[in-house]
């Protein structure tokens, strides 16, 4: 008998403690908490009146509500213009970065060339550099092309550095798609396109999904070139934020009604295609 439970208990696994669950769960809770707090505190600001906003010993819970901010915010200056140009770069930006970039993370990945790694660490070493240092170089290059203060321009600009993001993030998707399925569709009598498009394609698409959104979110909350290459005129939604900052002071609940406004549209996409983005992050982490 006791053999038999000697040999239950050799054969049983151990179990885990349970402090060391609870800890990873705190950790969880802490950064949730950490990551979460200026999102609350931004739609905390956004309903507070102006006097509450400015409160030297501020509430964590407001008890009066306010929509004024949100009318201020739209009536201090044009707001659908920025958005709308906004959109409109972010989205032709993430369009052409994902079609080419998938054509060089295809190319890098799948075919053997002369200064193949010269180009990998060329991607590397352009997302190494600062944005601020470039930001002369660009402006007289875009002033010599005559595309300062168009959107044509700033779209071009957002390319040299979500593009090698893209092309980067695309060929560790790639790389993890074996390469034996292509191979054996083109036994069964495809071409390489049509293996690449029947095979390939449909296994990419959730990395292909979760590398746009962080491209939209990227040109979408750029400041630094918006402001420096676009006039009042074009301005997008980022630097219209500016305008809350007056000689009298900064209205910091209209502010915060107009950054939740422009965070609409990124938690709208988020909620589209929150299934691909979660398939697009665990892509390729398991292989065989």
């Amino acid at each position: 008998m006791s053999t038999a439970k000697a040999t239950a208990k050799v054969g049983a696994a151990p179990r885990r403690p349970r402090k060391s669950k609870l800890g990873w769960n705190l950790l969880g809770l802490l950064v949730f908490v950490t990551a979460g707090f200026p999102v609350y505190w931004m739609l905390n600001t956004a309903f507070k009146p102006d006097r509450d906003a400015i409160d030297p010993n501020p509430k964590f819970f407001p008890t009066t509500f306010t929509l004024d901010n949100f009318k201020r915010a739209l009536d201090i200056a044009d707001f659908w213009g920025p958005v709308t140009r906004s959109l409109l770069v972010s989205s032709i930006v993430v369009v052409i970065g994902i079609v080419v970039g998938l054509l060089a993370a295809l190319a890098i990945s799948r075919f053997a060339f002369r200064g193949r790694k010269v180009v990998i660490v060329g991607i590397l070493a352009v997302q190494m550099v600062p944005l601020v240092a470039m930001i002369i170089p660009v402006f007289l290059m875009l002033n010599d092309l005559g595309q300062y203060d168009k959107i044509s321009g700033l779209i071009i600009t957002y390319l040299t550095f979500i593009l090698p993001f893209t092309v980067w993030t695309l060929r560790g998707f790639i790389v993890n798609i074996p390469k034996e399925l292509e191979e054996a569709a083109q036994v069964d009598g495809c071409t390489p396109t049509g293996a690449f498009l029947r095979v390939v394609f449909p296994l990419l698409a959730p990395g292909m999904v979760a590398t746009s959104v962080y491209g939209f979110i990227q040109a979408w909350n750029e400041y630094l070139y918006a402001l420096m290459l676009m006039s009042q005129q074009n301005q997008t939604a980022t630097v219209w934020l500016s305008n809350f900052i007056t000689k009298n002071g900064t209205e910091y609940s209209a502010m915060m009604a107009g950054s939740t406004m422009m965070a609409v549209p990124i938690v709208i996409l988020f909620l589209l295609v929150q299934r691909k983005m979660a398939a697009g992050l665990t892509a390729g982490a398991v292989k065989g």
